[in-house]
């Protein structure tokens, strides 16, 4: 691959945003240049209005593998260390308003986990493989791995991967609720992207308020998650989104759970 190749390529197909990692000489690992170039995607992702959900995904059967070690020694090329603004792996510590789906195949470990973590959903291979793998060289969860891990699986099965650092296949992942949807390898990302679309097609105010009540209440007490929840769904009702919708059922649409359009 050229030195000067991108390390992230950028698509859209209709309202959805593609991201693909791409250094396959080090399983899509990060290093500083690859994750500010990150970070600034989903900025970017962030703010356009035409742009309703994003995919990750990593090319050459490879999710990523985390943080590029051997870039450590190099001051151009190591990830970026500092408790505020971007984080190592780049978004991270970002909130979206608007979700994001991993499409996983190959290795996502270490760093590469934290970032599937970070996203919404997880749509994974079924050869693929996760773990904390950073664990065997002393190098510490720093982005958001040993807070998310727990929030999605619970903290027993949480420590379990964060001590030992085993791998985890994508059937446990499965259960554990890790993983969303398990596929055949090589569609991860054509599944992500179906997914992707059906989420685009939704009302977009009630399903971001929605999505932001369910991440916002975890640093509030049960009366203000529920008054927080309230309050977004007064938003979106005063959207019209909620009238719209009202009009549509009873004018025969989505009845009996199906779908509409």
């Amino acid at each position: 691959m050229s030195a000067d190749a991108p390390t992230l390529l950028v698509s859209r197909d209709g309202p959805v945003t593609i991201m693909t990692l791409s250094r396959p000489q080090a399983r899509n690992a990060v290093d500083g240049p690859t994750a500010r170039a990150l970070a600034q995607a989903f900025e970017r992702f962030e703010a356009d209005d035409t742009s309703c959900v994003a995919v990750l995904n990593g090319a050459n059967g490879h999710f990523c593998a985390g943080a590029d070690l051997k870039a450590l020694a190099d001051e151009q090329r190591r990830n970026r260390l500092a408790a505020d603004g971007h984080a190592p792996m780049g978004p991270s510590r970002m909130l979206l308003s608007k979700p994001v789906i991993a499409a996983i195949s190959g290795y996502a470990v270490a760093g590469g986990l934290e970032l599937a973590l970070w996203c919404d959903l997880r749509i994974v291979e079924a050869s693929a493989v996760m773990g904390v793998f950073c664990r065997r060289f002393g190098v510490p969860l720093i982005d958001g791995g040993t807070v998310r891990l727990p929030r999605l699986i619970g903290l027993s099965r949480a420590l379990d991967l964060i001590l030992t650092g085993r791998a985890i296949g994508a059937d446990e992942a499965l259960q554990f609720g890790l993983a969303n949807r398990v596929v055949a390898d090589g569609q991860a990302l054509s599944a992500a992207l179906a997914l992707a679309h059906e989420l685009a097609a939704l009302p977009q105010s009630c399903l971001r308020n929605d999505r932001r009540s369910a991440y916002d209440q975890f640093d509030l007490t049960l009366p203000q998650a529920l008054a927080h929840e309230f309050s977004l769904g007064m938003q979106t009702i005063a959207s019209g989104e909620t009238d719209a919708g009202a009009s549509r059922f009873a004018a025969g649409a989505g009845r009996h759970g199906g779908r509409i359009g």
